[in-house]
């Protein structure tokens, strides 16, 4: 069911690893052109005020292995679409739910977004330099981290255990729970008490000398993340600096440390940088843009990124030795498939 965010980020990375998804979009919509989040797949608009339009809905769920939804709570019960409704015609249907907040809770009917959600696990909070505001990370880290990626992954797993059981199930997948899933080691450092506040004083949060982003003589920004012992001396000899080899950990000299870093770094433009660091084990890798990004030699050597005509998109990921992914190319526009045209390529040639 057409949505925004994650849940038809879900449903592209499905057809990137080879389902056939169809998209159903409102009666208004038609005519809209597609963007990433609707790629690689048909779009029917359907009316499901329409007795005929509904009826023929559920004729594709019937015969779908999975339905996508990202409606607040309650909405698709009131459309005949819940899952009680689905699972008694299709008892092997996995039935996906994509919410902010999720189906039960005292916030899971108010609306909300990406930030709000990251807000509220503790996750933005922690984000940010010592002093400084949170700093937002775009939304990667709820819509498609927290969200769409949990999504997949719950529906692959429902799909698996209904080979063997003959049973659907709802997935019920929600950004909150995802994002303090993916938030799981910094608990579990909290816990031990190797994680503190305020933000940007621990170790992946800027805290430490050797995991920061410094400036460059061009303006340019160079990341350095070199956690471990042998990765550090290797920076520190390559920045010149051997008079820090012994004081990775001395917390009592970070503070000219990071000084002496940054003057170091003020001294070269990002691409001599990227000469010294090239192909080391110094951790250390410039700050690109995303047209950068798309033109780096290793990402490049890779094919990182595929052309579409005037569109870039990336590769799907991951990667299969056997059964390879398909990149999900722009489709035609919203509405643009009909119900008839979706039901024959599904194989139901009954008229409805």
């Amino acid at each position: 069911m057409a949505g925004i965010g994650p849940a038809p980020f879900a449903a592209t990375l499905l057809t990137e690893l080879g389902a056939d998804v169809i998209r159903v979009d409102k009666p208004a919509t038609v005519g809209t052109q597609p963007d990433w989040l609707t790629r690689g797949r048909p779009s029917v608009a359907l009316d499901l005020k329409n007795p005929d339009e509904h009826a023929g809905l559920l004729d594709l769920i019937d015969a779908a292995h999975v339905f996508i939804e990202g409606y607040r709570p309650g909405v698709t019960e009131r459309l005949g679409l819940g899952p009680d409704a689905l699972l008694a015609r299709n008892p092997a249907l996995v039935y996906g739910r994509m919410t902010g907040w999720g189906q039960e809770g005292p916030w899971s009917r108010s609306a909300g977004h990406d930030i709000n959600y990251v807000a509220i696990t503790g996750a933005l909070g922690a984000i940010g330099r010592a002093g400084g505001p949170p700093q937002v990370p775009l939304n990667l880290v709820g819509d498609f981290g927290g969200g769409a990626l949990y999504l997949v992954v719950g529906i692959l797993a429902a799909l698996h255990e209904a080979r063997g059981s003959g049973r659907g199930q709802v997935v019920d997948c929600a950004i909150v729970d995802g994002v303090a899933s993916l938030s799981a080691m910094m608990w579990s450092m909290i816990s031990r008490k190797e994680w503190g506040e305020p933000r940007g004083t621990n170790m992946l949060d800027t805290g430490r000398p050797w995991y920061d982003v410094y400036e460059t003589a061009d303006g340019g920004w160079f990341s350095v993340g070199a956690i471990e012992a042998q990765f550090y001396a290797r920076l520190v000899e390559l920045l010149g600096l051997p008079e820090w080899a012994d004081a990775q950990n001395d917390a009592s000299r970070w503070p000219q440390m990071r000084a002496a870093f940054a003057t170091v770094f003020a001294s070269r433009t990002r691409a001599e940088w990227e000469q010294v660091f090239n192909g080391t084990d110094a951790c250390a890798a410039p700050v690109l843009s995303w047209s950068e990004a798309r033109a780096h030699p290793h990402l490049a050597a890779r094919e990182v990124f595929v052309d579409l005509g005037d569109e870039v998109a990336p590769a799907p990921a991951p990667r299969f030795s056997r059964t390879p992914g398909r990149v999900a190319e722009m489709g035609p526009a919203v509405g643009s498939s009909t119900l008839a045209q979706v039901r024959q390529a599904w194989g139901l040639t009954t008229a409805s």
